[in-house]
Formats: C-alpha cells, structure tokens, sequence
C-alpha cells in the first residue's frame, strides 16, 4: 500500500506507543541504568547488547548494529512495510487511520482487508466444528491415530470443513459477503459454466481436515485441506489458490511460529508437509518450516536467508523426497544458503520417524546431516553400478553437473578427490571430465557455504563519533557547536550529514526529537549512526568541556591534514622561490591556528 499518511498522524501514533512498552510486549527487558537491555531478537548472542532508551525513545544493538525507533522495530520484528507498521500500532493505540489513497489503492486495500476477515473467521468456524461438532469426529478420530495432541491441535488452528456442498456457502451468506470476493479466496467455486450468486456457487474444501496457512505476522490468508478417506481418485491436498493476500511461492508454513527458533539455532530444518513440520515443533525441534503448496522456490529461500546461512533438507525416503532435495539446489545456491540433507531411513518421513523413535533420535538425525555433495555422492553411488562404465559415467556426470552449479573451485576439487576414491579410479581422470561440464553462468558463481558479503561502511573516526554523540544527547549544547564548528572538519561523509541537518534544525526551530529526526533518514548507515550515538551514555559530568575538547582535536586534525599536504607542495622541486615562500607562509599560519585558541567559525 503507497498511501500516504499524514506527518502529524505519524506524530500522534509515535507519541501513543511508548516504545519500552511496545518492545516489552516482544521481549523480556531488564533495566539497565537509563536504559533497558534483551538478547536481541535479529542475530544470535549469548550477552545481552539490544539497547532500548526511553528518553530518546530508540533502540540500538551494539553486536549487529540494528537500530531505529518505535515503528522501525515493529517493521522489522514482523517483516511489515512502513505503512503496515504505523497500522499495527495506531491499532494498538487505538488511533482511528485514514490514508490519503487514490480511490483505486482504498478499494483494493478494502478487498485485503476484507479476504483477512474472511480467513480469520471461516478459521474459527472450522476450528469449532472440529472441537465441538459431532461432523468433526471424523477428524478427531484422524488425528488421534497419527498422534497429534490437543495441544498441537490448538496451536496450529487445525479445523474441520464439513462433508456438505454448500456449508461455506451458507456461511458466507450469512455473513453478508460477496460472492465474487468469497470466490476470489478460494473459499468457494462457481459451478461451470454459471455465475452470480450463492446458489451458482459450491464448496471448495469438503470432509478434509483443515491447515490454515499464516503470513510471518500470523494473520491466516489460505488453508491446506488433507482428505480423511481413502478415495484414491481425490487428490490427497487441496490448496487455497493465489489471491490478493497469498502467493504460494512465498509463503512458507509454519513461519511465524518458528522464526525465534530459526534465529536461535543458526538453522533451518525444511521438510515436506504440515504433519511433519508440526510433529518436529511439538517434539521441541521448532526450528522448522515447510513450502507450502509447491516445491521450494527460491523466494522461499531469499525468505530463509533473512533468518539464517544453513538450511538442513529433510524430506521424505521416498524417491519422490529425494528428488525434491536435488530440484531446491538450484534456488538454495542462489540464495546463498549453506546446504545440509537429512536423510530419514525408509519407511520413515519426519512425523513417523518421531513417533517410532522419538525427539532425540531425530535431533541426532538433524545434527549429523551431510553436505549436500556428500548426500549427492552417497545417492549417486547407490542408484548407479560402480562396477560398470555406465554406472561410473552415471556417478560422475550426476557429480559434475551439480558441483558446476555452485561455481567454487574448491567444491569442484574436493569432490574430484572424494568421486575418485569411491570409484577406485584416478583423481586426474575424474577432474578431467569435471573439466568437460557446463560453465556455470554469472548468477550461479556463489558458494553452497556463505552468501557474498559486502564491504562495510568505513567507521567514523572517534572524535567525530563523539561529536555526533554530543549533539544528539545534550540539546544544550548545539548552540555552543553552532558557533564554533566547521563541518569541513569532519571528513565521514554521513556524520558530517547529520550533524549539518542537526544544526539546521536547532537554527530553523524544527528541532522535535531524536525519534523524529531519525524518521527522516531511510538509509541504514544513517539509521545505525544515530541509534549508536544516543544509546551511550555520556558519562560525563562537564558535557561542555567535553564538547570543547572534542571540537578543538577535530580542529587540530583539519590542520594537521592540511599541514601534511603542504609540506608535500614544498618539496616539489618544479616550485619558483616565490611559490615556495608562499607555500611556507601558509604552513607557518596552518600550524599557529593550532595554537589559537577556539573561536565562532
């Protein structure tokens, strides 16, 4: 949605979420001095470094660097845009929200709103025949015989769509809803050829139990329908189809309830079908997701990798399983997730293996699952005759064509050697025909072990840091800096940035806060500076003195850099003597500007 929202609106929600209450509501905060302290939520540590500051209203991690305010935490603690994040909190607020939208964008954010509604409650209403009814029974009976608890039943919203035609039918009617909308969710179909009204139209999910399918904020926006007989001509699993609000490619199930534990474990487990994924989570394994839907695509992947580096596959025996594993290859390399498979002994999948062998087994299962490539090498082996030239051919070719995938050197070497020696044959024979392989393209060169990474920012120097720092936490002294700062002092291009638009604030009397500055900024290297300046304290009982120091040593490493230039004018040997008694003159007033005192710029 690219409504626009009003300035003061944003001010009004900013003021009604305090934002120790709003992250308190996510996470366990202690005090800690001026401040309050948590294991942050967005990278793996032991020793809290998630700084939140009331005053100031930000918040800061000094270990991955993340900061922002109120509205930035909501964004990024639930994967929202800007504008959700202002709505999820004018709600919690329970500030009314307009949007000054053209009237297609109203319309279309109606219908989202509207085909929310409508999943969450149809949720309810299966869930309670499935609780309560006696045409629930049969689901009932289901899920005791595979295992599942009240417990796991209740966690996951599982419900029961009754065996009529025409009971969402009759549902939705009752509700008021449209008909071409409660279609376009999926929730009904229209019978061939005819279409209009409720009468023309007829139940898409019928006598199946029920998986309703969440965004990462836990809203529901499809469901998974798993038929409870044994009628070989129905398809096992009916899918809601893409809408406004769902795009199977991208939605993983599960996700929402997992992804504290996907942070936590420095993993993720991805496995087949909704059983399986909620068998491992009720097992404590909760680091876990499923594609849901289709195969692994790589959205699904560029998803994960938000979360984590390594993904663990963990499919089922079968042959239809194993090859599941190999078609992800593909996405998971381009997304730059490391790769493990976990294999699980025929005639097992995941939710079976559990309960036959429990939780620890299969953690064990996790824990010890190979490399992709070594998973590859072990199949290729098994399903090929190494005693034959075709099936040698067969294992090298299948080798090759994968490990050129991934565009590494090293891969494509390693697996040269290992190739070999299960072959029994020689290790330049085997490069050689690696060497006759497809180039892998451009976008194929990363590597199965770390995403590319980019060169950091380049740090500010500390008294330019400290100066940012000073501005920032005490307003009583920008006047001071005003007077006295040159702004060609600082030599980092975004704190120079900042503290220009600081002055000019406090200069023009727009000056509303560290929280609203910081609004004002979209890129991260801004963000960061700013969240790192005020969540230190200054410690400091004279803040001018400091301030004095700080901007006199910045002053002094302007000329020491405009010194060192000189000097090196002077000993070119092309100058006229006038020109080198001009060049010593201003190096003679250079270096006793160093001696003088600080003055107004």
């Amino acid at each position: 949605m690219t409504g626009l929202i009003s300035p003061q609106l944003i001010e009004q929600i900013r003021a009604a979420s305090d934002i120790v209450d709003v992250v308190g509501g996510y996470l366990p905060l202690k005090r800690a001095g001026a401040n309050f302290v948590a294991l942050c939520p967005f990278h793996r540590e032991k020793t809290p470094s998630f700084h939140v500051n009331p005053q100031r209203q930000i918040f800061h991690c000094f270990g991955c660097q993340k900061g922002g305010d109120v509205f930035t935490f909501v964004r990024e603690y639930e994967s929202l845009s800007f504008v959700e994040a202002v709505r999820r909190l004018a709600e919690r607020a329970r500030i009314p929200i307009e949007f000054e939208q053209e009237p297609g964008e109203r319309q279309s954010r109606f219908r989202k709103d509207t085909l929310l509604e409508m999943h969450e409650r149809i949720a309810q209403r299966w869930q309670a025949v499935l609780n309560n009814d006696a045409a629930g029974q049969v689901a009932r009976d289901y899920l005791i015989r595979r295992g599942v608890t009240d417990e796991a039943v209740r966690l996951f919203r599982l419900g029961y769509a009754p065996d009529l035609w025409d009971d969402t039918v009759n549902w939705a009617k009752s509700k008021g809803y449209d008909p071409a909308l409660v279609e376009e969710a999926g929730l009904i179909t229209r019978k061939q050829g005819e279409g209009g009204t409720f009468g023309r139209h007829y139940d898409r999910f019928r006598g199946r139990l029920m998986f309703p399918i969440c965004d990462e904020q836990g809203r529901v926006i499809a469901f998974s329908g798993r038929i409870l007989s044994g009628d070989e001509k129905t398809a096992k699993y009916v899918n809601s189809p893409e809408t406004p609000i769902f795009t199977k490619g991208r939605v993983l199930f599960g996700l929402d309830k997992s992804k504290r534990a996907i942070l936590d474990a420095g993993r993720v487990i991805v496995c087949e079908g909704q059983l399986d994924l909620m068998a491992c989570y009720m097992a404590g394994v909760q680091n876990v997701v499923a594609p849901q839907g289709t195969a692994l695509t790589g959205d699904h992947c560029h998803v994960l990798k938000r979360y984590v580096d390594e993904a663990v596959l963990c499919f089922d025996a079968d042959v239809a399983g194993q090859n599941a594993a190999l078609r992800a290859l593909d996405d998971l390399l381009q997304s730059g997730l490391a790769i493990r498979v976990a294999t699980i002994p025929a005639p097992h999948d995941p939710d079976s293996f559990i309960r036959d062998r429990g939780a620890e087994a299969f953690r064990n299962l996790i824990e010890n699952a190979q490399g992709f490539f070594d998973y590859l090498l072990d199949r290729l082996v098994g399903t090929n005759d190494g005693a034959t030239d075709r099936g040698r051919m067969a294992i090298v070719n299948g080798m090759a064509e994968y490990l050129h995938k991934t565009g590494n050197a090293v891969l494509v070497d390693t697996y040269a050697q290992k190739t070999a020696q299960r072959l029994g044959v020689s290790i330049e024979a085997v490069r050689a025909e690696f060497r006759k392989g497809p180039r892998p393209s451009p976008a194929r060169r990363e590597t199965t072990d770390a995403s590319p990474v980019s060169e950091p920012a380049a740090r500010p120097a500390p008294q330019e840091s400290w100066l940012l720092r000073l501005l920032l936490g005490n307003d009583a002294l920008v006047p001071l800096a005003a007077d006295r700062l040159d702004l060609n002092w600082l030599q980092h291009a975004a704190v120079r940035d900042l503290i220009r638009r600081r002055l000019e604030a406090e200069a023009g009397g727009t000056w509303r806060g560290v929280a609203v500055f910081l609004g004002q900024f979209e890129d991260a290297q801004s963000r960061q500076l700013i969240t790192e300046a005020v969540s230190e304290t200054l410690g400091t009982a004279d803040p001018e003195r400091l301030l004095h120091d700080v901007l006199r040593r910045l002053r002094d490493t302007a000329l020491d850099r405009e010194i060192v230039q000189v000097n090196r004018q002077i000993a070119d040997n092309a100058l006229s003597d006038g020109q080198r008694f001009e060049l010593l003159r201003r190096k003679q007033g250079l270096v006793a500007a160093k001696q003088a005192p600080l003055r107004p710029a």
